[in-house]
């Protein structure tokens, strides 16, 4: 079996307070990071021991992994096995990063985001370049705020070229054309954060070759559907994989609808889904990413949603499939 999972523990804690994050600041009891620790350590040897799968796993943590030791270790200890074909983490690089000279620089992979009036720009461009150094591959985000716009100018100057720096459409945030024309000249890749992909119905690779995890081991299709495929350590999930339509009205984070067949992002990213890194330097503005019956101007971001999961189809077929009832 060839499968991407998306691993999110209990782990809510961070160092940051970025206004826009419901989990900022948020304080980990020390009962609670020991249950972190201990269900990612518990993971961690799942993994290790399915030697007759290739798996590639992409943590993301509500809080900041990286400043614990646990999470360090399990991205060093996964990249050095023959079966993991790629182990990423979301992180706002705020820890040290000399510790990826242990891991297998060739699976390794960072997802890093730049929180302006969080870190000191000069940190924060100091920790890129220090993994540029180590031959880590790693890709540079921002939220696409009106206030932060110089700083993603400032950036994108200084990073190497080849680094990919990618903006986040701000959830609740309405673009004219005119504004977004201005980030789709930093991310030509823009347009697909803009506005939130029509889903309902149509083939995700979730819930086939790509699940979501928590820190229980209960697997579902991603981390926008709550309906359960099963359980990771008792094997249960395997039988409930297969090719399903989405069950939600519309995807509107990355995670989500890069998994979509219906747009091209594995064509995009190709080697590099996990770390949101496109397969060749980005540089022309992409054309429109939008519905031909969709409007020039679309609401703002809606609040996502979860209703039950969609039902499996029993064939390969590759179309619109139905949904579950309410």
């Amino acid at each position: 079996m060839d499968l991407t999972i998306l691993y999110r523990g209990p782990l809510a804690s961070c160092d940051y307070d970025c206004p826009y994050c419901p989990f900022a600041k948020r304080r980990d009891s020390g009962e609670q990071l020991r249950s972190d620790r201990a269900a990612l350590e518990r993971f961690t040897a799942w993994a290790a021991a399915q030697t007759g799968d290739r798996l590639s796993v992409l943590f993301t943590p509500w809080g900041e992994g990286l400043v614990r030791s646990w999470y360090r270790k399990a991205l060093v200890e996964l990249s050095r096995l023959d079966h993991i074909g790629r182990v990423a983490i979301q992180t706002n690089l705020s820890g040290r990063t000399g510790w990826l000279a242990e891991a297998d620089r060739d699976k390794v992979a960072l997802w890093c985001t730049y929180h302006p009036g969080q870190t000191p720009y000069e940190r924060f461009l100091g920790r890129c370049r220090e993994l540029t150094d180590l031959g880590v591959r790693y890709s540079v985000g921002i939220v696409g705020l009106d206030d932060h716009l110089e700083e993603a100018r400032r950036l994108r100057s200084a990073l190497p070229p080849e680094v990919y720096l990618w903006v986040n459409a701000a959830e609740g945030h309405t673009y004219t054309d005119e504004q977004a024309d201005l980030w789709t000249a930093l991310d030509p890749l823009f347009p697909y954060s803009r506005h939130p992909h029509r889903s309902a119905g149509l083939p995700c690779r979730t819930g086939e070759s790509v699940v979501s995890v928590d820190g229980d081991g209960t697997v579902r299709r991603c981390h926008f559907v709550r309906a359960e495929l099963g359980n990771l350590y008792d094997g249960s999930y395997r039988s409930a994989l297969g090719p399903r339509g989405c069950p939600l009205a519309v995807c509107d984070c990355h995670i989500g609808y890069v998994h979509l067949e219906t747009l091209p992002l594995y064509d995009v990213f190709a080697g590099g889904v996990l770390e949101r890194i496109p397969a060749r330097p980005v540089r022309e503005p992409a054309g429109p990413v939008r519905d031909p019956d969709r409007p020039t101007r679309m609401p703002a971001r809606p609040v996502r949603e979860s209703p039950p999961d969609g039902l499996a189809s029993p064939g390969p077929a590759r179309r619109r499939f139905p949904l579950a009832g309410p």
